[in-house]
């Protein structure tokens, strides 16, 4: 599927933070369909049992695509949300040191509230997860109270990517 753009990544955030050592470090694509998609690759950190991603990075994973999904159909970064509601499905263990492929959609939009539906797949298409998440709109001051938004939520790195392809 073609990528339309590229959307920025945080510092600090477990899945998409540039300088945590620890982050998954995962970039988002605005899709040409309207959802928001990752191609990324969870270490072996992130690990619960052998060869499987805790549990809660999964779901991590899973919320973090919903707000993308949003900036992703708005075509702006400006509109911030809180996760209010998240349903998971575990379908297959996630394997960590392989790519994978991660997919948001926004279902419902509305002045306050927003609803997306996620999924992180195989580069086969197979769903290893998927949910449903409720956010709340918020203001950026009310999010992030006394952190500058521009020091810590918009770190951009070009890296050329045109196309995510996985097969279905």
């Amino acid at each position: 599927m073609k990528v339309i753009s590229k959307q920025k990544n945080s510092c600090q955030c477990i899945i998409c933070g540039l300088y945590n050592e620890a982050g998954v470090k995962a970039p988002f694509y605005n899709m040409e369909d309207g959802s928001v998609m990752s191609k990324f690759r969870f270490q072996s950190i992130h690990q619960s049992y052998p060869g499987r991603v805790h549990g809660g990075l999964v779901t991590a994973m899973l919320d973090d695509m919903g707000l993308r999904a949003l900036w992703a159909k708005q075509s702006s970064e400006e509109q911030l949300g809180v996760t209010m509601k998240l349903d998971t499905n575990y379908r297959k263990p996630v394997p960590y040191d392989t790519d994978l492929i991660g997919k948001g959609i926004l279902v419902k939009d509305s002045p306050h509230f927003f609803t997306v539906k996620s999924e992180i797949m195989d580069t086969e298409g197979n769903v290893l997860a998927n949910g449903t998440v409720k956010y709340i709109k918020l203001n950026a001051g009310e999010i992030l109270q006394n952190t500058p938004v521009h020091e810590e939520m918009f770190c951009l790195e070009e890296d050329g990517v045109t196309e995510i392809v996985f097969k279905k």
